[in-house]
């Protein structure tokens, strides 16, 4: 088991033809991810890598291939666009990679989105991995740009604002032999699709998924929410770290969203928030994994 994506998932990609999206696309497709079609107006006909058909739209793609799943590598005055023209084709879920989508265009997008039936992960995401059980753990489904490379097949489920702090938690469940039911990269804009709570959620209802690995950041409450929702509703152990410890109030750090004002979404206020909730808290991020392990 595993949520969102698994080795039968049919993947478009919006911007194949472009270098970043064409490269991560050959990367899916080198891990055995199903990579069924790509999109880019006016490229309609062409083949990516001589077995995937360029299509003209998304409609089109999705009529003709099955695809469910959309992964954009946009660029960012075009992504809200390509977003909902995903939602209007009717897949099931969306992962958005752009990084610098404008915060007013996401406001549209997620307002546009309501009432639909497709889930949106990110924009400015790393992706998400389900690992597979090949050599490696190819064969599994990787949609976005984490290296699949580290990933191991197992059981403990990651959700992460930061997609750095993705991969160093993977890599070190998996260098302890420890694998990975699946990683999900939700972003780290202000306004995003998929939360953290609503991982959470998927990864208690996953009978194969025996743990999870919380990351967040500073700024905002979405830490907070989980938390207290974990408190009352997850059976599984939980390990959080919380990155921009030593940030300076008021300065925006790194992502987007990572901004401390008027005393909320403090490091220690979500740290505390943790602890309250049961979750064992990593002090550094090379505690991550240990953290995990130590609970369970």
């Amino acid at each position: 088991m595993s949520i969102l994506v698994n080795s039968d998932t049919r993947i478009l990609v919006q911007g194949i033809t472009g270098s970043f999206g064409g490269r991560h696309a050959q990367l899916s497709l080198a891990y055995g991810s199903q990579v069924v079609a790509g999109v880019t107006p006016g490229k309609g006909g062409q083949k990516f890598a001589e077995t995937v058909p360029v299509f003209d739209t998304v409609a089109e793609a999705v009529a003709e291939t099955g695809a469910t799943v959309s992964a954009i590598f946009v660029p960012p005055p075009f992504a809200a666009d390509a977003i909902l023209e995903a939602v209007d084709a009717g897949v099931d879920l969306v992962v958005a990679i752009t990084e610098g989508i404008p915060v007013n265009d996401m406001v549209q997008v997620k307002a546009a989105m309501q009432g639909s039936k497709t889930r949106l992960i990110g924009p400015n995401c790393p992706g998400l991995v389900t690992p597979g059980e090949g050599k490696d753990s190819h064969g599994g489904c990787r949609i976005g740009i984490a290296p699949g490379y580290i990933h191991k097949k197992g059981h403990i489920g990651v959700v992460s604002r930061s997609g750095t702090l993705t991969y160093e938690a993977v890599w070190q469940l998996t260098t302890r032999g420890v694998g990975q039911s699946t990683c999900v990269g939700i972003g780290g804009d202000p306004v995003n699709g998929t939360s953290h709570l609503d991982v959470i959620r998927m990864f208690n209802d996953d009978p194969d998924t025996h743990g999870i690995i919380m990351i967040g950041e500073i700024g905002g409450s979405a830490e907070e929410e989980a938390a207290a929702w974990i408190k009352d509703n997850c059976k599984k152990p939980v390990a959080g770290f919380i990155a921009g410890a030593t940030a300076p109030p008021g300065r925006r750090m790194g992502h987007a969203g990572a901004i401390v004002s008027g005393g909320q979404g403090t490091a220690e206020a979500k740290k505390q928030a943790f602890r309250d909730a049961g979750i064992g808290v990593a002090e550094t991020p090379s505690d991550m994994a240990d953290t995990l392990l130590k609970m369970m």
